[in-house]
Parts: structure tokens; sequence; C-alpha cells
């Protein structure tokens, strides 16, 4: 298992709650939703968050970070960022984000 592997798990464990928060697969890759919304996935060694400005461009920031692009076709997503596991302390404040982004704060 793989640093972004381990801290995806860790991030399933804190944010599952079995009702609102569950997890599931989004293109096939391991993610988090809320309301039947991906916020945050994990892809080979990053995990990857659904961001608005200002927190894309502060992830976007991190070395090694970058647009994801889950079909490796040259088409990434905008919003989506994938983050190296080398940034795994802010991977909580950056998955509080995305929730909040995707209308699942409450």
């Amino acid at each position: 298992m793989n640093k972004a592997e381990e801290v995806y798990q860790q991030l399933v464990v804190a944010l599952t709650d079995g009702r609102r928060i569950a997890a599931g697969n989004l293109f096939g890759k391991p993610c988090l939703k809320v309301a039947g919304k991906a916020f945050v996935a994990q892809h080979r060694d990053a995990v990857v968050f659904k961001l608005p400005s200002p927190h894309r461009e502060e992830a976007l920031a991190f070395d090694g970070a970058a647009l994801w692009d889950p079909s490796g076709k040259g088409k990434p997503m905008k919003e989506w960022i994938a983050v190296p596991g080398s940034a795994e302390a802010r991977f909580p404040d950056l998955a509080v984000a995305a929730l909040e982004f995707v209308g699942g704060a409450s």
C-alpha cells in the first residue's frame, strides 16, 4: 500500500458515517460521496480532491500536484486536483473544503 492509499483509507474511516457520507467509486477509482456527489478519490499515488478556488490553487502548489486526468488521455478535470501522499498533513483540510464545495457541509 502506498502513502496515498494509506492516507485515503484514514480519510474513509474519519469521514464515512454510513448514511450521509459513504465510500463508492468514481471512474472505477475508490471515492467518498455525499448525497451521491464525489468529493475525494484515490488514484495511483495521489488523493484527489474536488476543490473550488482558492483551495484549488493552494493544492496545485504542492510539489507533484496536478489537475486530475483519470482517463490518462490528456483531458484533465479542472476542479479535481491530484495531490501526492507527501502532502498528507493537508489532506483533512482539503477533504473538508471538497465536502463543502459539493454541498455536503452541515
